[in-house]
């Protein structure tokens, strides 16, 4: 436990939700005092830039691991009340369901600056009393009305909005960020090349280049919180994390669509793709795929599809290389199910990198790593969002308290695995 004199320089590495969470709480804990503790968030390229600000923004009672999911689902909502969450980053609650379909062939071909054709388009969604009386038979709840009744085969509730939540990402994240600057969080844009120890005394101090200058500088640490997602292995070799490329899309629907997040399993018919995109897949489509679709507020649709190991980790999040074709693909998945996805226009196809745990315990990976002041923050998979004010909340208390009061999380322990 820290004393109340004791002077400390603490330097977060990692700029997305975990790194901005863990500045955020480190300010609120109740032995923050700024003119003893120095607080310095160092991040390669941009707040935000990788997974934080490109993810879903699923928020679950469901999700994983359940020692840390209660907490941090609470504090999501404790934060977005304290601070207008609802309009500053998109937090509300909303249902969330498995949708089981059959995909039809595309009617209509992407045209140019992403807005997908409607006059060449014959809608198959009728929607008739007969269509409707099946979507209703499948179980599909009354006001989810955005997808095709000829296409869906069944539906099943996986939250609700007692369980179930989501925010924007990247304003969930920048705002965390923002939050921890005005308590005094000196947030430098820098790569991090080495973590300095004293002889087994603990850490002593980061390097890093500075962004644009490309100058190195050397600032002292008492503490040392590493949090940089699938970067966390270049910062800290000993640490067993991975990165996964995903792709997501964003569409703003021809019509609004209702608060939900939509699981899917879609059954594809015979040589789907092949005839109907301007950007054809370099690989073959499978027989089913499962696409994520999130309802977002003012009317945007967000869609990702399945992760791949094709390219490896670039240096930065500035450097990702995005797969127009998957992206593509997601594009016509949720479009074979949905009108309103289909016809409406695609704003962003982008990439970023998951943060993975190579280690048979899983993730994430929350605490000490057996050197006195490092501490490390990572492996959160996709519920990084999720889980990030847990972590940032338990990472105050292991700078502050010297141990996690707020949630048992001895299973996460980084020493099981360092």
């Amino acid at each position: 436990m820290a004393s109340p004199s004791e002077k400390k320089d603490i330097v977060v590495i990692g700029g997305g939700i975990i790194g901005c969470t863990s500045a955020y709480f480190l300010t609120r804990h109740p032995a923050y005092d700024p003119s003893k503790h120095k607080i310095t968030l160092l991040e390669a390229s941009k707040i935000a830039g990788g997974a934080s600000g490109k993810a879903g923004g699923l928020l679950a009672l469901w999700a994983y691991p359940s020692n840390i999911v209660p907490l941090s689902y609470r504090l999501h909502a404790e934060l977005a009340k304290e601070y207008g969450g609802e309009h500053r980053w998109g937090y509300r609650r909303i249902h969330c369901g498995q949708l089981s379909a059959k995909g039809r062939s595309n009617q209509s071909s992407t045209a140019k600056d992403d807005k997908l054709a409607k006059g060449d388009s014959v809608s198959l969604n009728k929607r008739d009393e007969k269509a409707l009386g099946k979507v209703v038979a499948a179980g599909v709840p009354k006001d989810l009305s955005w997808f095709a009744p000829e296409s869906v085969r069944s539906y099943y509730e996986m939250g609700d909005p007692d369980t179930t939540a989501q925010v924007h990402p990247y304003h969930f994240t920048t705002a965390m960020a923002e939050l921890a600057q005005e308590k005094g969080v000196n947030i430098v844009l820098g790569s991090v090349s080495t973590i300095e120890t004293a002889n087994g005394k603990g850490v002593r101090s980061v390097t890093y280049e500075e962004k644009g200058t490309k100058e190195i500088h050397t600032i002292p640490a008492t503490d040392v919180i590493v949090s940089a997602g699938p970067w966390t292995q270049r910062v800290y070799p000993p640490a067993p994390i991975s990165g996964m490329r995903a792709h997501s899309v964003t569409i703003t629907p021809s019509k609004p669509i209702s608060a939900y997040a939509i699981f899917t399993e879609i059954s594809l018919p015979p040589n789907f793709g092949q005839k109907d995109t301007f950007l054809k897949s370099k690989r073959p489509h499978g027989k089913t795929v499962t696409p994520e679709i999130y309802a977002r507020p003012n009317n945007e649709a967000y869609a990702c599809g399945e992760g791949d190991h094709l390219v490896p980790l670039p240096k930065t999040t500035e450097d990702v290389e995005t797969d127009m074709a998957r992206c593509q693909d997601i594009i016509d998945y949720v479009s074979s199910i949905s009108d309103e996805l289909r016809d409406g226009e695609v704003t962003v196809r982008q990439a970023c990198y998951l943060p993975n745990v190579e280690a048979a315990s899983g993730g994430p990976l929350i605490g000490q790593t057996g050197v006195k002041g490092l501490l490390l923050a990572a492996g959160h998979t996709c519920w990084g969002i999720q889980n990030g004010p847990a972590t940032g909340k338990l990472i105050s208390e292991f700078v502050f308290d010297g141990k996690a009061k707020s949630a048992s999380i001895g299973s996460l322990d980084p020493r099981k695995v360092l």
